[in-house]
């Protein structure tokens, strides 16, 4: 045996390539504890916002329903009719194939994109918009949507599209990253912009695939044939379609 001490463990120098290894796996450990901290901070701030936003909205929204049964009671008292402002939005169903249709109205369906049976899309109800209606009617049935059918059917069977792909929405990180930069980052953003037909209603349309609706209860059966108002299912069905909504939903 050699003479002389054993080193101990602190005596013993370890490689430099060693140490500078073991210094970079402790640096990238302190940043991703430090990502882990900001991203937890930056979440909790993001549901705080998300909740006042939300409160904002069920305030903003029954305030505008106490105005208007304001204007009822006032109207009704003074002997007057009370005129119910005009619907911005509408919501559109396609209820018929694409037999014997002419080239105009398809096209106009493409736009609308309504390309299947139990298809729903949101639309703005402009001078344009209206007259596009009147042209496909013989093909579909629309209305105004209240606030409770839109949460549902974008809760229910909102699917966003992305790259083409049908993707559905089951977060509000995927809302923020794609209509974060018109100052949307949740999906009660998304209704009110819709409820409100608000000035990104464009960009976040398009955000939305159509909507697949089911069959109603009972199905349609021969009154797609009729229009709504000769006991039909055809044309405009005004505020009634909200009960279709909850049929095919």
């Amino acid at each position: 045996m050699f003479g002389g001490t054993v080193p101990t463990k602190q005596q013993i120098l370890a490689p430099e390539s060693l140490l500078k290894k073991r210094k970079t796996h402790e640096k990238q450990r302190q940043d991703r504890l430090a990502a882990l901290i900001e991203k937890k901070k930056n979440h909790k701030a993001k549901r705080e916002t998300v909740f006042k936003r939300a409160e904002k909205y069920v305030a903003e929204y029954r305030q505008a329903e106490r105005e208007q049964i304001r204007l009822r009671r006032l109207a009704k008292s003074t002997g007057d009719f009370y005129v119910e402002p005009e619907a911005k939005l509408a919501f559109v169903i396609r209820i018929k194939g694409i037999n014997k249709i002419a080239p105009k109205p398809r096209k106009i369906l493409q736009l609308l994109r309504l390309l299947q049976i139990n298809n729903g899309t949101f639309i703005k109800i402009t001078r344009a918009t209206s007259q596009m209606l009147q042209l496909v009617e013989p093909y579909v049935t629309y209305g105004s949507p209240n606030l409770k059918s839109v949460r549902e059917l974008v809760y229910k069977r909102g699917y966003a599209k992305i790259n083409g792909q049908r993707i559905p929405i089951d977060n509000n990180q995927m809302i923020e990253q794609h209509l974060g930069k018109y100052g949307i980052i949740c999906i009660e953003d998304l209704i009110h912009e819709l409820v409100t037909v608000g000035p990104n209603f464009k960009q976040v349309n398009n955000f939305l695939w159509p909507f697949k609706l089911s069959n109603p209860t009972g199905s349609f059966r021969n009154r797609k044939f009729k229009h709504f108002i000769q006991g039909g299912d055809l044309g405009n069905r005004e505020d009634f379609i909200n009960k279709l909504i909850r049929q095919m939903n």
